[in-house]
Order: C-alpha cells, then sequence, then structure tokens
C-alpha cells in the first residue's frame, strides 16, 4: 500500500486513479481536436491549453472519489461502476460550471466539454473494463504469511474472506502447540528456515497473529525474513492499514503511545483546519438559508412543537457545548426524559424529518456551532453526555475520541452509517481513533468527498 500523509492506500487503486486521470486528459484533448475540425480552427499548441485540459481531469477524478468509484464495490461490479461513473460525470459537469463561472479561461468552451464528457465517459468504461474485469479481483490482492493459528489468526482469515478483501492468506504458520483455531496451519517445528518458507510461498508479507508473544518471538526469523525484502508487521497495525479503522480487540496502550500517529495539535495543521471551518460554514450558511426556511416552514406544517430544537453534546476534550438542529421528531420523542438511541425507521421521526434527515438538511444549523468554534466541518460525531458516560465504562480509549473537536461528517459517519447500540459505538469508535490517530488534512478531504457519496446514496441514514 502507498502511505499518503498517513492514510494508507492500496497500491491498485492509485494506479487505477492515476490511468483514469490519463484517461480523462486525453479525452479533453481528444475533444479540443475533434472541436477544432468541426469548428474549421487551428487546435494551436498543447501548452495554451494546459489549464483546461487539467481543470477537466482534476474535477472529473474528485467527482470520481465523491461517488465511490474507487470503492470495493465499484472494483468488483462493472454494472455498480458504470452507475457510478454516470453519476461521477454529472457531478463534474456542476463542478465545472462553478469554475467555469468564476474562472472562465481555467474551463474548456461549452461544446468542447460536451464533447469532452462523451469521450471520458467510452474512455473510463473501456479502461475499467480493461484493468478491473481482464486483470482479474485476485491480480489486485497482496499475499501474506500469518504466523499464528489462534483466534487472532482467524480473524484474518475472515478479513481476507470478506467481500472485495484486497489480501489473500498465503498460509498459517502455528508458533505453539497450542494454537488449534486454523486447521492445516503448518507447525514451526516442521520448518527448517522460516524465510525459505516465505519465499517459497510467495508471499510479500508476515504478519505477527499469536495469541501470546511473550518469550515466542521468533526474533532472529523475523530478522531473517526481513533482510529478503518481505514487510513484516503486528495484526493490530494490519488490521488497521486495511480496515482503517483502530483494532480494539488486538490494539494495547502501548501500541498507541508509540506509534507515530495523533498529531492532530500541530499548530499548522489547527490553524489551517480552523481557518476553513471558518469559511466553509459561512458559504454553507449562506447558501443553505433558502433550505432552512423551506424546511423550518415543512416542519410546523407536519408537526407541532419548535422549529429547532438544542441539545447538549460533549465536545473537545470533554467540554460539554449545545448543538442546533432543525427538529425531525415529534416533541414527545423522550417524553420519560431518557436519552434513547435512534433506531432504523424510527416511529419517533415525523414526515418531514425522515426527509430532511435522509438528505442531512436537519443539520445545516449545527454550522452556527462550527462557527462558534465548538464543532468542525470534519470529525467524530458528538454524543449526548448520558452517552458518552455509558461508553466510557464500557469501552476502551472512548475518552480518547474527544481530544479532536466533533464534527459535522466523519470517517466513522462515512464508513459506518449505523449508531444505535453499544456495539454499534464501538465499530464508530475504532473508526474515530483512526481519525485521530492518521489526521491529515488529505484525510479531511477524502472525507467530504465521500460525504458526497453518503449524500447521494444515504442507504441507512437516521
Amino acid at each position: 500500500m502507498f502511505r499518503l500523509f498517513k492514510h494508507y492506500v492500496p497500491h491498485a487503486v492509485v494506479w487505477l486513479a492515476l490511468i483514469e486521470f490519463i484517461a480523462l486528459l486525453g479525452s479533453a484533448e481528444a475533444a479540443w481536436h475533434l472541436y477544432a475540425h468541426f469548428a474549421d480552427f487551428d487546435a494551436g499548441a498543447l501548452r495554451d491549453r494546459w489549464l483546461p485540459l487539467t481543470t477537466f481531469a482534476v474535477s472529473n477524478s474528485l467527482a470520481m472519489m465523491a461517488t465511490g468509484m474507487y470503492g470495493n464495490e465499484a472494483l468488483r461490479s462493472m454494472k455498480f461502476a458504470t452507475a457510478r461513473l454516470l453519476a461521477a460525470i454529472s457531478l463534474g459537469v456542476i463542478f465545472l460550471a462553478v469554475v467555469g463561472f468564476l474562472l472562465p479561461t481555467a474551463t474548456l468552451w461549452r461544446v468542447n466539454s460536451l464533447y469532452a464528457m462523451a469521450l471520458a465517459i467510452a474512455a473510463l468504461f473501456v479502461t475499467r473494463l480493461i484493468l478491473t474485469q481482464s486483470a482479474g479481483a485476485e491480480a489486485f490482492k497482496r499475499r501474506i504469511l500469518v504466523l499464528g493459528a489462534g483466534t487472532r489468526a482467524a480473524r484474518l482469515q475472515a478479513l481476507a474472506d470478506a467481500s472485495g478483501s484486497g489480501i489473500a492468506i498465503a498460509g498459517f504458520v502455528a508458533m505453539s502447540a497450542s494454537e488449534k483455531t486454523i486447521k492445516g496451519a503448518v507447525p514451526r517445528d516442521a520448518l527448517a528456515n522460516l524465510s525459505d518458507h516465505v519465499v517459497a510461498l510467495g508471499a510479500g508479507e508476515v504478519v505477527l497473529a499469536m495469541e501470546e508473544r511473550r518469550g515466542s518471538l521468533p526474533l532472529a526469523d523475523l530478522l531473517r525474513v526481513k533482510t529478503t525484502g518481505v514487510h513484516v508487521n503486528d495484526i493490530a497495525s494490519f488490521i488497521e492499514r486495511e480496515t482503517g479503522r483502530v483494532d480494539l480487540a488486538t490494539t494495547n496502550p502501548s501500541a498507541l503511545i508509540f506509534s507515530d500517529g495523533f498529531s492532530a495539535g500541530q499548530r499548522i495543521s489547527r490553524v489551517g483546519k480552523r481557518l476553513f471551518d471558518i469559511l466553509a460554514s459561512l458559504a454553507v450558511l449562506i447558501v443553505g438559508l433558502p433550505l432552512i426556511l423551506i424546511a423550518g416552514i415543512a416542519v410546523k406544517l407536519d408537526s407541532r412543537g419548535p422549529l429547532f430544537y438544542r441539545q447538549a453534546r460533549v465536545g473537545l476534550y470533554a467540554e460539554p457545548y449545545q448543538i442546533w438542529k432543525i427538529r425531525s421528531m415529534r416533541t414527545d420523542a423522550e417524553a420519560g426524559g431518557r436519552a434513547v438511541w435512534a433506531a432504523e425507521n424510527d416511529p419517533r421521526i415525523t414526515r418531514v424529518g425522515s426527509i430532511i434527515r435522509k438528505a442531512r438538511i436537519d443539520e445545516l444549523p449545527q454550522l452556527w456551532c462550527v462557527l462558534k468554534g465548538d464543532m468542525s466541518i470534519v470529525g467524530p460525531r458528538p454524543e449526548r453526555p448520558s452517552f458518552v458516560e455509558e461508553l466510557e465504562r464500557e469501552l476502551p480509549y472512548y475518552a480518547e475520541r474527544h481530544m479532536v473537536k466533533p464534527g459535522l461528517t466523519g470517517w466513522a459517519q462515512i464508513n459506518y452509517p449505523y449508531g444505535a447500540s453499544v456495539e454499534d459505538a464501538r465499530v464508530k469508535l475504532e473508526y474515530d481513533l483512526y481519525y485521530a490517530k492518521n489526521y491529515s488534512p488529505f484525510l479531511d478531504l477524502l472525507i467530504l468527498l465521500q460525504t458526497v457519496r453518503v449524500v447521494l446514496w444515504p442507504e441507512g441514514a437516521r
């Protein structure tokens, strides 16, 4: 995997995105010459049009990221990828229209853009068909050898068997007689040389998944494996890299303490993030004001009660603050005075509330909290104090998610939309810890792009 600003991206995805970016550039250039031919003018030198060509390619590449074109489902299913491709090109048209309005010389002419879009759809379809279908899914998988044959090793087997997995298990080595969960694992005593076994299996990485590492860590073997050019990793770091989650079952405090993460407090990052929050919240509040007014009128006509409601939430450093939302539930939603988890098809949600929740319109007033500095655009979802007290008792490291500001959207929200139980909160905590540990402006950009996908296809919105 490539590590970009502390966030891991599979090699196959990076190369696919690069090839498709080149295809977009080629489509724009071909469209320019096609338009020049029909309009009977000289196409001119490439250096005279590099900016509109690049703007076209960048805009559509970002749109493809936003619509999930590089997610597991789009890499496996050509039908799914085609549907998302059409949505991405449509989104790209909107973005180019905005850029063209602000910077007319930075985009292609309208007719030229039409030609470019048509050629881009054809080029991207053919490119994706050739690379993902003819090569096969196995061609993009990385082979790993697992040292261990217990319950931890079984977790890696389940991860490899999961739909859309990017890894293939080359084999298991039972490091002790007590590890019997994986049937067919090769006993360590049966191997004369572990590094030769790694090379013979064609494994590119060795993952440590022993149940007990004290006194049983094969340092000499691992050093020999490392010197052959094979990467060696522990199970906690491996799962974090593959899933984008800090795995609570395999992570210990020392792994978090001695990791290179949790640098979100750096001054430049903090100032830049705050500046973006102010500008973005102001812009969206101004643009979204008509939506807030329309939603407010609909809420008042649909049910009795106030237009807005406010509620206490836990923010940065566990300090409480008040959030504001457009009311989407009945006024007696918590008549007993006890906080209740939101549920799928929650009967407390009004008819209008169901619509505005799926479209995230009810969240717009929270931009005022962002403007004040209580929240950020991107960050962990803020929870109510009563839920936080319960979850801190039930889940390890839950308090650490409060080391960054809560946000309107976040890594957990785009990867795991449900959050109606302690177990759901556990999974979302794993994503939140990954965000806090690996924060960078690059990760924020990925989250913002993927939020577009969640809004356009709001499966499971509550």
